[in-house]
C-alpha cells in the first residue's frame, strides 16, 4: 500500500454516553447534527469523512492548514448552536495530527491515525489540540494563539510528542468570526533611547505610524495603537502580551534620534517558538522615516508569507502629511473625540480644525471634523442643520483630497446615515472603508452602527467582535462595540463590556447611561435607572439621549408620570435651544403617549433631526411602532433599507 502525507482529524462528543443512557433518542439526533454541521465544512476545507467510530469522526485533509481551519470553524459553529439554547448541549473535542498514512479502500492506516486519536482526548469539550507537527505548518498563517502544553505520552506512541492548544476567539467570552482570519500582529511601543526625554513623544508617534501604515496591508490583521500603548512602561514577556491581545506574531524595538539623525530597531518576534523572524536597523535623516515605515511593512509582510497586493504597497507608501504638528494636533483632537461628551466633542473640533489650518490638505483631520460634526448633531448638541452642512462640505473635502482614504469613507458614512437617512449608500461606504482597512476598529464599528440602524442584527455583532479583536483593550471601541450589542439585541454582552469600561473610566458617562439601559433591558430597572442618572449628573445634562433613555427605563419600570416629566423637560428644551424634537418624540413613545410621539417625530423630521437614524433601532419605539403613522414616517424620511 502506497503511503502519503495527510492531515488527520478526530473528533468526539463530549458526555455522550451520559446522554446515551439517559435519552438515547437525543444522543442520536446529537450524533446526525455532527455530520450535518462538518459536512459543508469539510468541502470547503478540501477533505473527507472517511468513517464514523463511536460518537466521533475520522477525518482526512490533504494538508495541516486546511485541517485546522476546518476545525475552528466547526467549533465556531458549535459555539454559535450552543448559544441558541432550547436544545441538548452539543460540544465536541477536536485533535488533529499531520503524518503518513496508508490507503486501504475508503479507510486509512498508520501511525498519524493513532496519533490523532490520542490527541483529541486532551481538547477540552469546545476545544482543538494540534502536533507539534501540525504546529509547523500553520503558526505563522492563522490568526489563533496557541498554547503549548507540552511534551505528552501517548498510548501507542515511542516517544512524547508536543502538543498545542488552539486559542479560539470566543474561548474568553467573545462572539467568534465567521471563517478564516489573516494573522494577527501587535505592534508594541517602540522604546525612547534618546538622551533628550521629550522624544518620548516621537518614539510614541512612530509607533502610531508603525501600526498605521503595517494595517494598510490588507492580508494581515493588527492591533490598534490604543490597545498596544497600554504596554508603553509596564514590561511583559512577549508571549504573555501575545496570549492577552491573542496575536499569532510580535513587533518591538527602539528608536534613537539625534539631531537630523535617527536609529529605529526593530524585530519581529514568534512569541510561541520565541525565536526572532526577522531584525533590521535603520540608520537615516529624519526626513527618510515614511521611507522606514514602508519598508518594515513590507518586510513583514514577507516574513508572514503575506503576498502584497498593487493596492497594498501604494498605500503602505502614501504619506497622509508632512507637516508633524498637524499630526500630533490631530492625535490630541483623537483622543478628546473619543470621551463623547459635548465638551469633549467641541475640544476635538478645535484641535482638527487647528489640524487643517497647519495642512490644508490633510484629509485625516477633514474626515475627522466631518465625524465629530455629525457627532455633535446625533447627540442634539448642535442644531442638526448648521452642523450637517458642516460635516458634509469637510466629509466631500477629505474624499476629494484621498479618495483611497478608509476614515473619508467613514465620515461620509457617517453624514449619509444622519442627514438624509439613506442607509443604504451609509452602509455602503463604511463596507468600503473596511475594505480599504480592515484592520481599523473605526472602520469596522461604524459598519455595525450601521447594520444596528438597518437591523442587521448579525452582521452588527459580526463587526463589533471584529473590532474588539483589533482593540480589544481600548474603553472607547468597548464603549462603541457595546452599543452595538445593546441594540443588536445582545444587553448581557453589552453590560459586560460596559462595565470594563467602568472599571477603567467611571466617568464615563456615554458608557455609563448605556451601562444603565443595558441594565433595563435584562430586567434589572432599578439598577439601570440608577446608572443612567449618575450619567446625566456627569454630563450635567448636555447628552439629551441620557434623558429619552431615563424616560425609556422610567416607563419600562412601571413609573410612567416620572417618565411623562422627562418628556415634557425634552419639550422645554427643544423651546429653548431649538433641538431635541427627536428626543421629545422618543420619550413621549415610551410612555405610550402615541398623538404627542408622533407630533414630535413628524417636526423631527422637518428639522431633519440627526438624531432620527435610530428610528428603526430605538427601544422608545417599541410601544408605537404598530401604529400606521409609524409606516407613514419612515415613508417620508424616505427611509429604505433597499
Amino acid at each position: 500500500m502506497a503511503r502519503r502525507l495527510a492531515a488527520i482529524m478526530f473528533t468526539d462528543i463530549a458526555g455522550y454516553t451520559a446522554l446515551a443512557q439517559a435519552d438515547e433518542g437525543a444522543a442520536l439526533r446529537l450524533l446526525q447534527e455532527q455530520e450535518k454541521l462538518i459536512r459543508p465544512l469539510l468541502e470547503h476545507h478540501q477533505g473527507r469523512k472517511v468513517k464514523s467510530i463511536g460518537d466521533g469522526l475520522l477525518l482526512e485533509f490533504e494538508d495541516a492548514l486546511d485541517a485546522v481551519e476546518c476545525g475552528v470553524e466547526f467549533q465556531r459553529l458549535l459555539h454559535e448552536r450552543n448559544l441558541q439554547g432550547g436544545m441538548p448541549p452539543l460540544q465536541i473535542r477536536v485533535g488533529i495530527h499531520l503524518g503518513d498514512v496508508q490507503r486501504r479502500g475508503r479507510d486509512i492506516l498508520g501511525d498519524a491515525v493513532n496519533i490523532a486519536s490520542r490527541i483529541e482526548p486532551l481538547a477540552e469539550p469546545g476545544g482543538v489540540c494540534i502536533s507539534e507537527h501540525v504546529f509547523a505548518q500553520v503558526r505563522n498563517k492563522v490568526a489563533y494563539p496557541f498554547e503549548k502544553l507540552g511534551p505528552k505520552d501517548l498510548k501507542g506512541v515511542r516517544e512524547p510528542i508536543d502538543v498545542y492548544h488552539v486559542g479560539l476567539p470566543w474561548a474568553a467570552g467573545e462572539r467568534p468570526l465567521g471563517g478564516p482570519s489573516p494573522p494577527r500582529l501587535a505592534v508594541l511601543p517602540l522604546t525612547n533611547m534618546s538622551p533628550d526625554p521629550t522624544d518620548e513623544f516621537f518614539a510614541d508617534g512612530l509607533t502610531e505610524e508603525l501600526i498605521s501604515t503595517i494595517s494598510k496591508v490588507r492580508d494581515l490583521s493588527v492591533i490598534s495603537r490604543t490597545s498596544v500603548m497600554q504596554y508603553k512602561g509596564h514590561p511583559k514577556r512577549v508571549a504573555e502580551i501575545a496570549r492577552e491581545l491573542s496575536v499569532g506574531t510580535i513587533l518591538e524595538g527602539s528608536v534613537r534620534r539625534a539631531g537630523n539623525k535617527v536609529r529605529i530597531t526593530v524585530q519581529l518576534i514568534d512569541p510561541v517558538a520565541d525565536r526572532h523572524l526577522w531584525a533590521e536597523n535603520y540608520d537615516r535623516n529624519l526626513e527618510d522615516i515614511f521611507s522606514i515605515q514602508s519598508e518594515v511593512a513590507q518586510k513583514v509582510a514577507s516574513a508572514l508569507e503575506v503576498r502584497l497586493r498593487g493596492e497594498d504597497e501604494e498605500r503602505i507608501g502614501r504619506v497622509p502629511t508632512e507637516v508633524t504638528e498637524a499630526h500630533l494636533l490631530y492625535m490630541k483632537g483623537r483622543f478628546h473625540f473619543q470621551r463623547v461628551s459635548k465638551e469633549g466633542l467641541l475640544t476635538a473640533l478645535s484641535y482638527f480644525e487647528q489640524a487643517i489650518q497647519k495642512d490644508p490638505r490633510y484629509a485625516l483631520a477633514h474626515a475627522a471634523i466631518a465625524e465629530t460634526y455629525c457627532s455633535l448633531a446625533g447627540f442634539d448638541m448642535m442644531p442638526s442643520n448648521e452642523a450637517l452642512s458642516k460635516a458634509e462640505a469637510a466629509a466631500k473635502k477629505a474624499l476629494e483630497l484621498d479618495t483611497g482614504l478608509a476614515e473619508a469613507h467613514i465620515s461620509m458614512s457617517y453624514f449619509l446615515s444622519h442627514s438624509s437617512w439613506d442607509l443604504k449608500r451609509a452602509l455602503s461606504e463604511a463596507a468600503r472603508a473596511v475594505e480599504l482597512n480592515p484592520s481599523l476598529p473605526e472602520a469596522r464599528l461604524r459598519a455595525g452602527l450601521g447594520y444596528v440602524f438597518a437591523r442587521r442584527v448579525e452582521e452588527a455583532r459580526s463587526e463589533a467582535q471584529r473590532a474588539l479583536e483589533l482593540d480589544p483593550l481600548s474603553s472607547h471601541t468597548m464603549t462603541i462595540a457595546a452599543t452595538v450589542y445593546l441594540y443588536a439585541g445582545n444587553p448581557e454582552r453589552a453590560a459586560e463590556l460596559f462595565e470594563k469600561v467602568m472599571e477603567a473610566d467611571p466617568t464615563n458617562s456615554f458608557a455609563r447611561n448605556n451601562l444603565g439601559l443595558s441594565y433595563v433591558r435584562e430586567g434589572r430597572y432599578d439598577e439601570g435607572i440608577a446608572e443612567i442618572r449618575k450619567a446625566i449628573e456627569l454630563s450635567r445634562g448636555s447628552n439629551l439621549g441620557e434623558l429619552v433613555d431615563l424616560a425609556y427605563a422610567l416607563a419600562r419600570a412601571g413609573r410612567t408620570e416620572e417618565a411623562r416629566r422627562v418628556a415634557e423637560e425634552l419639550v422645554t428644551y427643544h423651546r429653548e435651544h431649538g433641538v431635541g424634537a427627536d428626543a421629545a418624540g422618543y420619550a413621549f413613545a415610551s410612555v405610550g403617549d402615541r398623538d404627542a410621539a408622533f407630533e414630535w417625530l413628524e417636526r423631527a423630521r422637518r428639522e431633519r433631526s440627526a438624531g432620527l437614524v435610530g428610528v428603526l433601532s430605538n427601544f422608545c419605539l417599541e410601544p408605537v411602532r404598530d401604529d400606521p403613522r409609524y409606516r407613514e414616517l419612515l415613508k417620508k424620511m424616505g427611509y429604505s433599507l433597499n
